[in-house]
């Protein structure tokens, strides 16, 4: 499995923004046409786009619906899709609508039944379980409430059911401070499945790292939107 660099498509209020720490408070980077953000990681050669409804995670709107749907209806690159994804038949929806994965996150921790019966009946490949996790911790519910679990313990756990897991380390997300090369070693290191790394990742340096330690791909954000990172040469560490 080669390695991904995957950008990422935060929507909040049907705009294209950046948190600081996952706060809904702090906005890095607000931008008024997600649509063509979409196109534009498209046009610029993404293998794949890393869309996340903020709304739906945090509060369970369904403000931003219609223009995910239009999203995933109108790229043509895979769309891995994510935020307040709950149930079976949500998952669903959004599968058959077109999303090439969905990301299954509180719902997969508290419901293991829920990725269990979406990867019989989809396959493993088309499953993305999140890990994020806070000091180590994994934390739910738009990364409010932090549980017992270790996020390496959840990496092992649920690599039977997603060939693929999303792991966030909270502590540096949206921060622009550099990955915790540490973290992402714990989880790589426990589990089977392709460890897709999300959180800190400011410099082409920082994505070399994380290769290196055999992730599977990055998702990247903030570094993206301001300038930091140039994409196109961060495609060429794929």
């Amino acid at each position: 499995m080669s390695f991904l660099v995957i950008p990422a498509l935060d929507l909040k209020g049907r705009r294209c923004v950046q948190l600081v720490g996952g706060d809904p408070e702090k906005k890095l980077v607000e931008l008024a046409d997600p649509l063509a953000v979409a196109r534009r990681w498209q046009a610029l050669g993404a293998r794949r786009l890393h869309l996340v409804d903020l709304d739906a995670a945090i509060e369970g709107s369904g403000v931003n619906r219609p223009l995910v749907e239009e999203i995933i209806s109108e790229l043509s690159i895979p769309v891995q899709l994510g935020g307040g994804i709950r149930s079976v038949e949500e998952a669903r929806h959004f599968l058959e609508l077109g999303a090439a994965k969905v990301i299954l996150g509180t719902a997969a921790l508290e419901n293991p039944e829920i990725p269990e019966k979406l990867s019989e009946e989809y396959g493993r490949e088309r499953i993305i379980i999140a890990i994020d996790a806070k000091d180590g911790y994994v934390v739910v519910r738009g990364w409010r409430e932090r549980t017992q679990l270790r996020a390496s313990e959840a990496a092992r756990e649920f690599a039977r059911y997603a060939e693929e897991l999303l792991f966030t380390n909270v502590n540096v997300e949206g921060r622009m401070q550099g990955v915790d090369l540490r973290a992402v070693r714990e989880v790589v290191e426990a589990s089977e499945a392709k460890i897709i790394v999300s959180g800190g990742i400011t410099t082409l340096e920082d994505i070399k790292k994380v290769k290196e330690l055999g992730a599977g791909g990055v998702v990247i954000g903030s570094a993206l939107y301001t300038g930091k990172i140039d994409f196109r040469e961060a495609l060429k560490l794929e």
